[in-house]
């Protein structure tokens, strides 16, 4: 197997894995935020437009977050902030009041991790 071929092949793994868990972690959130850039899941949200002479601006302040990036250490983060010019597309996931009926146990199943505290 050539290098290139690995390579190809963790890429894959990588990749795989990070559909996982956004399958597992996308019903603790409340809004889905697409950029051209990123992909991003988060509870709280303030999307402020400025228009410009030539192209529309957004600032985008997240809350709360999960970032599409197979390369980060850690997806979930407090906050985010994005500044753009290109299209925003804002998905609604449930309402207000609605709490997400997934626990911290059941996200570990579905995402692979045990929560076992049977290695102290």
């Amino acid at each position: 197997m050539s290098h290139l071929d690995e390579l190809d092949e963790y890429e894959a793994e990588l990749e795989l894995a990070l559909k996982k868990e956004y399958t597992a972690v996308f019903a603790l959130f409340r809004y889905c935020v697409l950029t051209q850039d990123a992909t991003y899941l988060c509870n709280k949200l303030d999307v402020n437009y400025t228009p410009q002479a030539s192209y529309p601006f957004f600032h985008i302040k997240m809350e709360d977050v999960w970032v599409w990036d197979k390369n980060r250490p850690t997806r979930i983060i407090p906050r985010a902030e994005v500044y753009t010019s290109s299209d925003v597309t804002v998905e609604e996931l449930r309402g207000a009041g609605d709490e997400p009926q997934l626990t911290a146990e059941a996200l570990a199943e579905k995402i692979g991790e045990s929560l076992s505290s049977d290695e102290d």
